[in-house]
C-alpha cells in the first residue's frame, strides 16, 4: 500500500504538494490527475524515493522509501523524461536493473522484448520517443516490482502499441497484485483503464473516487419543458447542480448526483423530455474545478 500522510514538498520557497494525505491499495490501477504543477509528479518521485519529504511521510507497505533500499526494490519510476545511459541499448540497460533488482527476471525480458517492434541492441538514443517508452515499460516489467509509477505513461505511444501496453500492465496486475499510479491529461484514456481516480490541485488532493463510483455520484440531464413553463432552469441553486446550460428548448445540467438521484429531482419540473447520461471523467474534473474557482472559461477561450 502506497500512503502519504500530511506529506509537503517544497522548492526554495514553492509548496509543490501541501499536508497530502493519500492511500493507494494494493493492486488498483490509480489514475492521477490535475492541473500543470499540481504536484502530481512531485509526488510519484517522492514515492520511488527520488525526493524526501519536508514535511509529513510518504511510505511503502508502512516503511519510508527515501534511502531505503528495501523499500526502493518494490518500485519503479518511469518519468516523462526518461532516462537510459549514455550510448546504451537496452540489453546494457537490462545488465543495470538486473543489478539493482532482486527480482529481475530474464525470461520475461527476453519474452517481452520479442513482442515488440524493438532492436534490443541498438542504442536507444537512435530510437524515436514512443520507442523508448516502449522500452522502459519492458525494462520495468521485467524488474517484476510491486509498485508500478508512470508519468504520461502513453505519451508517444502509437494506438496498436498503446493497447498492447495496457495489456501487458493489466496482466500484470490480475497475475501478480501489481499496483499502477499512472499520472497523465489523457482522461479519456485513464477513464477506460483505471479502477480509481484522484484529483490533485495545489497541491492537495481533492477528490477520490472508483470509476464505478463517479457514475454513481455525478451525471448529465438534458431535458426539455412545456412551452408555457414558468420554470427558468437556468436560474435554479443547488449545491448540487453544477452547471446549467441552454440551448434553444434543451437544457443541459450537470449534476453532482447519481442518475437515479437526478431523476427523482428533476422530476419534480415536469419535463416532456429527460434523459440522464453519466458525466465522463474529463467533465467530472472541468466542473470540480469550475467548483473551487478554476476559471477554465477564461483559460480556454
Amino acid at each position: 500500500m502506497i500512503t502519504a500522510t500530511d506529506f509537503t514538498k517544497k522548492f526554495d520557497n514553492k509548496v509543490a504538494v501541501d499536508a497530502l494525505n493519500i492511500e493507494i491499495g494494493r493492486g488498483r490501477i490509480y489514475g492521477l490527475v490535475g492541473t500543470n504543477g499540481s504536484g502530481k509528479s512531485t509526488f510519484l518521485r517522492t514515492v520511488s524515493g527520488v525526493y524526501y519529504a519536508d514535511g509529513g511521510k510518504v511510505c511503502i507497505d508502512g516503511e519510508e522509501v527515501y534511502e531505503n533500499i528495501n523499500a526502493k526494490h518494490k518500485v519503479f519510476f518511469v518519468s516523462d523524461d526518461m532516462y537510459f545511459l549514455p550510448n546504451s541499448s537496452m540489453d546494457d540497460m537490462s545488465l543495470m536493473y538486473k543489478g539493482l533488482y532482486p527480482t529481475w527476471n530474464q525470461e520475461k525480458y527476453e519474452q517481452l522484448a520479442s513482442r515488440f517492434p524493438l532492436d534490443k541492441k541498438a542504442r536507444v538514443k537512435t530510437f524515436s520517443k514512443g520507442m523508448k517508452r516502449q522500452a522502459a515499460i519492458i525494462l520495468a516489467l521485467s524488474c517484476q516490482p510491486k509498485y508500478l509509477l508512470l508519468d504520461e505513461a502513453f505519451d508517444g505511444l502509437d494506438p496498436v502499441i498503446r493497447v498492447a501496453v495496457r495489456k501487458l500492465i493489466a496482466e500484470e496486475v490480475l497475475q501478480n497484485d501489481m499496483t499502477v499510479v499512472i499520472s497523465s491529461h489523457n482522461l479519456r484514456e485513464l477513464e477506460d483503464f483505471c479502477d480509481t481516480v484522484g484529483i490533485l490541485h495545489k497541491g492537495k488532493l481533492i477528490m477520490q473516487h472508483t470509476m464505478d463510483a463517479l457514475s454513481d455520484r455525478f451525471c448529465k440531464v438534458q431535458l426539455a419543458l412545456e412551452k408555457n413553463s414558468t420554470v427558468r432552469l437556468e436560474e435554479l441553486e443547488n449545491d448540487r447542480i453544477l452547471s446549467v446550460k441552454k440551448s434553444g428548448s434543451i437544457y443541459t445540467i450537470a449534476c453532482a448526483m447519481g442518475c437515479d438521484e437526478a431523476e427523482k429531482f428533476m422530476g419534480k419540473y415536469n419535463p416532456i423530455f429527460v434523459d440522464y447520461i453519466p458525466l465522463t471523467l474529463e467533465e467530472v474534473f472541468v466542473y470540480e474545478m469550475e467548483a473551487i474557482g478554476y476559471d477554465t472559461n477564461s483559460i480556454i477561450f
